[in-house]
């Protein structure tokens, strides 16, 4: 197996959305990717047809979007391409999941879609995803160095990047101040009345879960990521974590998220904070309203002495099918889509942050609760591991986080449960 290249150190990620974006511009270059070519006076179309696959929140209903952004996306780009009669198909399928169904049947999945970097080895191992070769040198100029690295292999670009991705802290202003949100225990031991839930998270998600670990001084895959047969979760500190968790998940004042069901409690004032990142920040700003915050995640108490809860961080990317039929109009398509235009329109639409450089520049970014708390808690992010041994973390994890909820696992069998946990992040590949 080809060995990933390394793509950023930890100091790199906590810049991921301020220097980052701005550490590989040009001043002579125009950095919007989204109009591929100047348009010229087309002789001779050709049809083709292309699928598309992105998540729900791209495709619903938003604001003066009535059939989802990614359609407005993609109808823009094809008036902008008349040498092309594109007829589209879309898919709803999640940044997360894309890997998995590319890897049932890639020759059936889509030309284009939208995945998570830490899928980015295993998708280019498997020859899924294809080289950028067309408009490599506009997407790196375009983009922050750290969104570039981990999109980069055996010095190819394979994909576009369009944001950082990481979770943060959202809570309700009516119930925190800004300084009970810096600790998980003072916000867990504050009574918010009888009916109202402090503090809620997705326990049973590698995603969420990991942050406890890493806070407690854990690593995953070695220091740098890239050790396939070392994990620490079952130390000494990964004990403390696990006994933690038992009490955070065991008591009255914790919601399990399950449904959207953080969002009702929200709006229905039930609920005290909430972990998530900037793909929920316009729900959750019309079910807080007034009464909105986001914050970096808070710090947590183990043997005493207070531990700084960090999330993963990645980035999200645009990609295309190796198998596409189509491969020029794909990776024009990937291109515009990861564009500045693309990504100004996701902001404003969601609020998710951008990548683009030019993009930092704008007061409305620099300005946005959620953006900010981003970049807060970027600084105290563990990048995500990008080996293919990843993909052995995440049904462990969510069995951990379930039994720990469910009571099966305790304070009393924690140390098995555990050995159990890394032995199945660690069995190797096959």
């Amino acid at each position: 197996m080809k060995k990933f290249k390394k793509i950023v150190t930890l100091m790199t990620v906590a810049t991921m959305v301020g220097a980052s974006l701005m550490g590989c511009g040009k001043d002579d270059t125009d950095n919007n990717t989204n109009t591929a070519e100047e348009t010229k006076e087309v002789t001779e179309v050709t049809e083709v047809a292309l699928k598309v696959w992105g998540p729900q929140e791209e495709q619903a209903a938003n604001g003066s979007y009535s059939e989802g952004i990614l359609k407005a996306m993609c109808d823009k780009f094809a008036e902008e391409h008349p040498e092309w009669d594109i007829t589209f198909e879309y898919g709803v399928v999640s940044e997360a999941d894309a890997k998995t169904e590319l890897n049932k049947d890639a020759a059936a999945g889509a030309d284009v879609f939208m995945f998570a970097s830490d899928q980015t080895a295993e998708l280019v191992e498997n020859g899924i995803l294809a080289p950028l070769t067309l408009y490599a040198d506009d997407i790196i100029a375009s983009n922050g160095e750290a969104a570039i690295e981990a999109a980069t292999f055996d010095d190819l670009l394979y994909a576009v990047p369009f944001t950082p991705n990481s979770w943060f802290l959202y809570y309700d202003k009516s119930k925190f101040t800004e300084d009970e949100v810096k600790s998980l225990d003072a916000m867990m031991a504050k009574d918010l009345g009888a009916d109202v839930d402090n503090f809620s998270i997705d326990l049973d998600n590698g995603w969420y879960n990991a942050a406890f670990f890493f806070a407690g001084g854990c690593t995953l895959f070695g220091e740098d990521g890239l050790d396939a047969t070392d994990c620490t979760f079952n130390s000494p500190a990964g004990l403390a974590v696990g006994n933690y968790l038992v009490d955070l998940a065991t008591s009255d004042r914790f919601l399990m998220f399950s449904d959207g069901n953080a969002l009702t409690a929200f709006a229905d004032g039930k609920l005290g904070a909430y972990c998530s990142g900037t793909w929920e920040a316009a729900a959750i700003q019309e079910a807080l309203g007034e009464n909105y915050g986001a914050a970096k995640l808070p710090a947590i108490t183990l043997d005493g002495k207070e531990a700084q809860l960090s999330s993963f961080a990645d980035f999200k990317y645009i990609g295309v099918n190796m198998n596409s039929e189509y491969p020029e109009a794909a990776q024009a398509l990937a291109a515009y889509l990861g564009g500045e235009e693309c990504q100004k329109i996701r902001f404003e639409a969601r609020s998710i942050a951008p990548t683009n450089i030019n993009l930092v520049e704008d007061p409305a970014v620099a300005a946005n609760a959620a953006v900010v708390a981003l970049n807060e808690q970027s600084g105290h992010a563990t990048l995500q591991s990008t080996i293919a041994q990843m993909g052995n973390f995440w049904t462990p994890a969510e069995a951990f986080g379930a039994g720990v909820y469910s009571g099966e696992i305790t304070k009393e069998n924690m140390q098995e449960a555990l050995d159990a946990f890394v032995e199945s992040i660690l069995t190797t590949l096959k």
